[in-house]
């Protein structure tokens, strides 16, 4: 990698830090290219990023932002996986460290916040924000439902109702 590479991914790579809202640090020690392809593919998906780097050019790059206290992860064969949907990305990088025991996952950040590995796995174990608007509209449509469910009765049906409210 010479120095024009090298800038150009340090730029890169604190746009990351600042732009996204959580970062996670991984050992992916092992992983073949197949397997680390799938992997970003998989992360894409889910409008996430899987970025492997060097240790140096990525503690340049955390000084000054908000994840400046991950740099103590940066050791060995690490990558980072980063983007703006923070379940989505833990979920991702979750389910594909339990497909793969090579990919380990360090911690990382949500902001200013540490996240260990059991935080992250926490994270990755609530619902994705699809799930949660899905849920969300679920709640709001359901008495909707149910008036409209009354109201559509048959005329005998509504006549009874009637009939007991009157009893009262």
């Amino acid at each position: 990698m010479d120095r024009a590479q090298k800038a150009s991914e340090l730029i890169h790579l604190k746009k990351r830090f600042k732009d996204d809202d959580i970062v996670l640090i991984v050992h992916y020690d092992g992983l073949t290219v197949a397997q680390v392809s799938l992997l970003r593919r998989e992360m894409q998906s889910k409008g996430s990023s899987f970025k492997v780097t060097k240790n140096k050019l990525a503690a340049l790059a955390v000084k000054g932002t908000r994840y400046e206290h991950l740099e103590s992860l940066f050791k060995g064969p690490m990558a980072i996986a980063s983007g703006q949907d923070t379940a989505g990305t833990a979920k991702a990088l979750y389910e594909f460290a339990k497909k793969n025991d090579k990919l380990k996952i360090l911690g990382g950040g949500l902001g200013e916040t540490v996240l260990s590995k059991a935080a992250v796995e926490q994270l990755a174990k609530l619902p994705s924000l699809d799930e949660l608007r899905a849920k969300l509209l679920g709640l709001l449509v359901a008495p909707a439902t149910k008036i409209a469910g009354v109201v559509q009765a048959p005329a005998g049906q509504l006549a009874r109702v009637v009939g007991a409210y009157a009893n009262k």
